[in-house]
């Protein structure tokens, strides 16, 4: 359960940050490929779409360790493999930013991120079954 309570720290810092993000602070830099400042409104859309999807994140993982019980097994064990991948691409996928601030805080985050799913899928943390 450790593992799901930093990963659930992690993403919901990352949720401020896109919550910044969508009422305009100016961290364009960081996010979203780096080009913008402020971002333009279909950027901020995304933003907003991914703090949901942080949520989603977050209720898989906590299942998944069986800290809470909302999605059958074999889902929550199938759906943080598929949180695994996704974070791994974020890994490449902000290691190949043009945006220097964005490789430099966000590989180091996404890196995190996906070591903490990868141990979450493998079911590390997972609570003991009940006898």
């Amino acid at each position: 359960m450790p593992f799901a309570l930093l990963f659930t720290v992690v993403l919901a810092l990352l949720a401020v940050f896109q919550l910044a993000l969508v009422l305009g602070a100016p961290w364009g830099r960081f996010a979203w490929g780096g080009q913008d400042r402020v971002l333009p409104a279909r950027k901020r859309i995304g933003s907003a779409i991914s703090i949901a999807v942080y949520g989603l994140m977050v209720v898989v993982a906590w299942d998944r360790t069986g800290a809470v019980s909302v999605l059958p097994d074999l889902f929550s064990q199938i759906a943080m493999w598929v949180i695994f991948a996704y974070s791994a691409l974020g890994v490449l996928m902000n290691a190949i930013s043009r945006s220097a601030p964005e490789r430099y805080t966000m590989v180091p985050v996404s890196l995190v991120l996906a070591v903490l799913s990868f141990l979450i899928a493998m079911g590390y943390g997972a609570m003991a079954a009940a006898a």
